[in-house]
């Protein structure tokens, strides 16, 4: 809070503030209990940050509160921890998370996926990518080799693309550690490093496909100065996840929404689709619980690398049970 030189003002304010602070504790409260929520609180940490992401999710947030009956308000946060909290706390309803974070939402703050997001080639897959300044001369040699001081930008800690699909699949299986491999190692969200690198504060960064794809669309001459030099197999998108303990009757509604949404002919089934094209999806689909077991593969590869060069031998065994477990549930299915 910022003083002011009258006595006055300041007990207004603090008064002002303890009343929020209150109606703020009783909405947490209400929602984790269950409640039917007055407004629904969707979180938003996409690849492009707040300021070109909210634009592009408002027309759909807008159609959502007209289609569920609720008001329905954006919320965003600087990483997918404090998004998570929110949802585990009640202070949110509704997410979009990327693969990694949607697992932990799960498994710590009773969330389900409803939805699964489809991109307008039809693929339910993208791919982590590393980047560099076009023109620089760096390769993936020189990124690997780890000889030169090269400065890197990765994700969040909890990022899918950013973080824990380029450690599984380029750095662990090398035995490399990008706080000791790079000059420099700086966190940040896909659209910064992307942006970063064109401008040449950092020499190697972690993104992914579908911000590479945004970018040639909404701000080609960034594009043009930034190239990949590593990309990763398909990795699961992202989806929809709701609070476990919504209203029934509310939670469908919000299902039915997301699984409809586009997919009606006419002017207004032509102007949903315009609202999913800017966010890069032509419809959200039906999911199973399973359909992220692969990065749920990738989590216990990481904690069981993590483990043994720790030399944590009971953590160790216990991330190597849940990869065989994955692996085992892997090869029945069909």
């Amino acid at each position: 809070m910022r003083l002011s030189n009258s006595a006055r003002r300041f007990g207004v304010g603090v008064l002002a503030a303890v009343a929020l602070g209150l109606a703020g504790c009783d909405r947490g409260t209400d929602a984790a209990a269950g409640a039917s929520p007055d407004e629904i609180t969707f979180s938003i940490l996409s690849a492009q940050g707040q300021a070109s992401a909210g634009p592009l999710w408002q027309p759909l947030l807008d159609d959502m509160t007209k289609a569920i009956g609720v008001p329905v308000e954006p919320h965003f946060a600087s990483d997918y921890a404090t998004l998570i909290e929110d949802m585990k706390q009640g202070r949110t309803q509704v997410a979009w998370f990327s693969a990694q974070p949607a697992i932990s939402a799960i498994e710590t703050a009773d969330a389900e996926m409803i939805a699964r997001t489809v991109d307008q080639d039809g693929a339910d897959s993208y791919r982590s990518v590393l980047i560099v300044k076009r023109g620089s001369g760096i390769t993936l040699k020189d990124v690997v080799d780890c000889e030169k001081p090269l400065s890197f930008g990765i994700g969040d800690p909890q990022s899918t693309s950013g973080t824990l699909v380029p450690m599984t699949f380029l750095f662990n299986p090398r035995r490399i550690r990008p706080e000791t491999c790079f000059r420099s190692v700086k966190s940040g969200n896909h659209e910064t490093n992307a942006f970063e690198v064109a401008a040449g504060v950092l020499d190697v960064a972690t993104s992914n496909s579908v911000t590479l794809d945004a970018l040639r669309r909404r701000n080609p001459t960034i594009a043009a100065q930034i190239e990949p030099v590593w990309q990763s197999p398909p990795i699961p998108e992202g989806g929809i996840l709701v609070r476990g303990d919504l209203d029934p009757a509310l939670k469908e509604k919000i299902r039915s929404f997301f699984l409809t949404y586009g997919q009606g002919g006419g002017v207004e089934g032509d102007r949903q689709r315009r609202v999913l094209a800017a966010l890069n999806y032509s419809r959200f689909s039906a999911t199973e619980d399973n359909y992220l077991d692969p990065v749920r593969e990738l989590i216990a590869d990481q904690a069981l690398d993590a483990a043994r060069a720790r030399g944590d031998a009971q953590a160790a065994a216990a991330a190597e049970r849940e990869l065989q477990r994955l692996r085992a549930k892997r090869e029945v299915q069909p």
